[in-house]
C-alpha cells in the first residue's frame, strides 16, 4: 500500500474503521450461506407496486419539483406527516421540529458533528449499535459504558458515569440493536430524571419502535422527559433528541430518516448538513410521502409485524430445539435481532469461522462494545437477525449454527464427546 496519501489524512481518520457488518455482507453474498448477519428487512415485504405507482404519480404531476434542489430541512408534506405520526405516541412535534436526513446513519453523523469535540465522553449501553460508534468515532469520542440486562440499560449503575460529565447519552430503548432488549418503563422514568438531575441530554434512537410483536407500547423517553419534568411547551426546552427512520418500515434503499429536536437544535443541524449534502433526495422524499400517505403505512406495518413476528418465533423455537442448554439468548418483543450468550471459554470469532464452514453467518458480539474493558465480554456473544431469512432457512440455519457450536466445544474439550444434551447433536 502506498503511504503517499496516508500521511496526508486528517487526524480524525485514525479513529475510522470499516463496519464489521458491511464487510460481512460481502461474504454472505454466497447463495449457499444462510445469513443472520445484516439487519436487513425482508425484500418480500417491500411494497413494490405501491412504489411504482408513487414514482409515476410524482413524475406525472410534480416532476419539475421532484427533480430540483429543495429545502435542507426536507419536503414539508413529509415532515408534517412525520409530526402527525409521532404525535400518536405522545411526541409533541411540529414540522419545524423535524429534519429529514439521508437515513438515520446521517442523523447519527450530524449529532456527532453537532455535539462531540475530540476527547468528549459519550455514555452508551454495553453493548450498543455499531453504526453509532462508527459515527461518533470520527469526531474523537471516548466512551462511558453502562451494562444492559433483559430490561435494558442498568439505570442503577448510571450515577457514577453521569458524575463524570458525559456530553450526552445514546440509548436505544426499543428492541435494542444488538441485544433485542427493551428498556423497562420504570427504568425509562429513572433515566430521564437522572439525565435532568445531572444536566446530560439524551439521544433516543428508535428505528424499531413500531415493530412490536407482543406486549404494550411503552412511552418514548422524549415523552417522559416532557411529562415528568412538566415541559408543557413541547420541544422548546426538551432534553431529548429523537431519531427514527423509514428503513425498517418502507425500504432501506430510500435512505430516509429523521431527527425530532428543539427548533434551535434543528437550525444548527441544518447548517451542518448543508455543508455535507445540501439536502436529502427531493425525489425520494416525495415518493416516500406518496407511498406512506392515506393510511397505507399503518396497514403495511401490520403486515411487517405478522411476517417478522412469525420469523422471530421460528428462530426462538429452533434455538430451543437445537442449541445446548449452556447457550442462552434474549427473547425480543419486537425489532429485528436477538442476542446469544455462549458458554464460558467459547470465542465468537472462532465460532464464526466454524459457522462459515457450515454455510451460516452471524455478527460477532465484540464489535458492539465501545470500551476496551468489555472486549473480553463481547467474545461470548453473537447477534442474530431474524427478519431477512424465510422460516425454513431460519430453522436450517440455526441447526447449522448449533453444529458449529458443538464443533468448537469439542475442540476446547478434546475427548469430551457429550458437551451438551446428547440428543441435540448426535
Amino acid at each position: 500500500m502506498s503511504t503517499a496519501w496516508t500521511s496526508r489524512y486528517a487526524q480524525r481518520t485514525k479513529n475510522v474503521r470499516s463496519s464489521a457488518i458491511r464487510e460481512l455482507l460481502k461474504i454472505t453474498q454466497n447463495p449457499e450461506i444462510i445469513s443472520f448477519a445484516g439487519g436487513l428487512p425482508a425484500p418480500d415485504v417491500f411494497p413494490v407496486e405501491r412504489f411504482r405507482e408513487a414514482c409515476a404519480k410524482v413524475l406525472d404531476k410534480q416532476a419539475k419539483l421532484a427533480l430540483q434542489y429543495s429545502a435542507s430541512e426536507g419536503y414539508e408534506p413529509l415532515r408534517e406527516m412525520i409530526a402527525r405520526h409521532t404525535s400518536r405516541y405522545g411526541i409533541k412535534a411540529k414540522p419545524e421540529h423535524v429534519l429529514i436526513t439521508s437515513g438515520s446513519q446521517q442523523a447519527l453523523d450530524l449529532i456527532g458533528k453537532l455535539l462531540i469535540n475530540s476527547g468528549d465522553r459519550v455514555l452508551v449501553e454495553a453493548p450498543t449499535y455499531l453504526g453509532a460508534l462508527q459515527a461518533f468515532n470520527v469526531y474523537g469520542a471516548e466512551y462511558l459504558c453502562v451494562p444492559s440486562d433483559n430490561d435494558g440499560l442498568r439505570t442503577d449503575l448510571l450515577e457514577g458515569p453521569l458524575r463524570s460529565g458525559p456530553k450526552f447519552m445514546y440509548v436505544l430503548p426499543n428492541f435494542q440493536n444488538p441485544g433485542g432488549t427493551t428498556l423497562a418503563e420504570g427504568r425509562r422514568h429513572e433515566l430521564v430524571l437522572l439525565a435532568d438531575r445531572y444536566g446530560i441530554p439524551i439521544v433516543e434512537d428508535d428505528p424499531y419502535g413500531q415493530l412490536r410483536y407482543e406486549g404494550e407500547h411503552l412511552p418514548p423517553l422524549v415523552v417522559l422527559d416532557r411529562e415528568n419534568l412538566r415541559r408543557d411547551d413541547g420541544y422548546s426546552i426538551g432534553n431529548v433528541i429523537y431519531l427514527s427512520t423509514f428503513s425498517k418500515t418502507l425500504s432501506p434503499g430510500l435512505r430516509l430518516g429523521w431527527i425530532v429536536a428543539p427548533p434551535d437544535v434543528i437550525s444548527k443541524l441544518i447548517q451542518l448538513r448543508q455543508a455535507a449534502d445540501l439536502h436529502t433526495s427531493t425525489f425520494g422524499q416525495m415518493v416516500a410521502y406518496e407511498v406512506a400517505r392515506d393510511g397505507f403505512l399503518d396497514e403495511h406495518i401490520k403486515l411487517i409485524r405478522r411476517v417478522y413476528g412469525e420469523r422471530r418465533n421460528v428462530m426462538l423455537e429452533a434455538l430451543e430445539e437445537f442449541c445446548p442448554p449452556e447457550v442462552t439468548w434474549t427473547r425480543p418483543m419486537g425489532g429485528l435481532f436477538l442476542w446469544v450468550t455462549l458458554p464460558e471459554g467459547m470465542n465468537c470469532n472462532e465460532l464464526f469461522k466454524a459457522a462459515l464452514k457450515q454455510n451460516v453467518a452471524f455478527v460477532a458480539g465484540d464489535c458492539f462494545y465501545a470500551g476496551n474493558g468489555y472486549a473480553k465480554e463481547g467474545l461470548r456473544h453473537l447477534r442474530l437477525n431474524f427478519s431477512n431469512a424465510k422460516p425454513e432457512q431460519i430453522r436450517e440455519g440455526i441447526r447449522r449454527l448449533a453444529t458449529a457450536i458443538k464443533d468448537q466445544w469439542r475442540q476446547l474439550h478434546p475427548g469430551y464427546d457429550r458437551p451438551v444434551d446428547q440428543h441435540v447433536f448426535d
